[in-house]
């Protein structure tokens, strides 16, 4: 075999693994395209802080390898967390805001591993929150300035208030 042979084989291969990759992710999102995060701030939702974060990924619950496309969060971002008085918004660049109502979200505790992310231990933040089809899913978040341990008093307050049945 030749160089050229071997190099159009390998060439080739290259290009089914990469067309395999591109209707995998074509197939998960027409999977998931029911599931919708809920969009936009309540006017009176009062803001105590906001947070520069990696936005990591969205994956059913308890299986941080399986990945959801949960439009807008189907892909990796940059942004903002913004903790407020009636849940949490996630402003990602390209995207529109994200809003997590406190009556949807379930839980928010700390994760090493999740699909194409390790980090050291416990770096991670994972919300556990309800899609409006009453879904589970885990969302998680690298902060970029400070460590999970600072805002998950915060964010635990707003999980719990959702147990309490508070308003939101």
């Amino acid at each position: 075999m030749t160089r050229e042979g071997a190099a159009l084989i390998i060439a080739a291969v290259a290009a089914l693994v990469l067309l395999a990759m591109f209707l995998g992710w074509r197939r998960r999102l027409r999977r998931d395209s029911g599931l919708t995060a809920p969009l936009g701030v309540p006017e009176h939702a009062t803001v105590s802080a906001r947070h520069e974060v990696l936005y990591v990924a969205t994956t059913a619950h308890d299986q941080p390898l399986e990945r959801v496309a949960v439009q807008p969060l189907a892909y990796r971002a940059r942004g903002e967390l913004v903790l407020t008085d009636r849940g949490v918004a996630l402003s990602l660049d390209g995207s529109p805001t994200v809003f997590l109502a406190s009556s949807r979200l379930i839980a928010a505790d700390r994760a090493t591993v999740t699909i194409d992310r390790v980090v050291e231990p416990n770096g991670l933040i994972r919300l556990v929150w309800r899609v409006a089809d009453g879904t589970i899913v885990d969302t998680y978040l690298r902060l970029a300035s400070i460590g999970p341990q600072q805002i998950l008093p915060e964010l635990e307050r707003l999980c719990a208030a959702s147990e309490n049945g508070e308003q939101s």
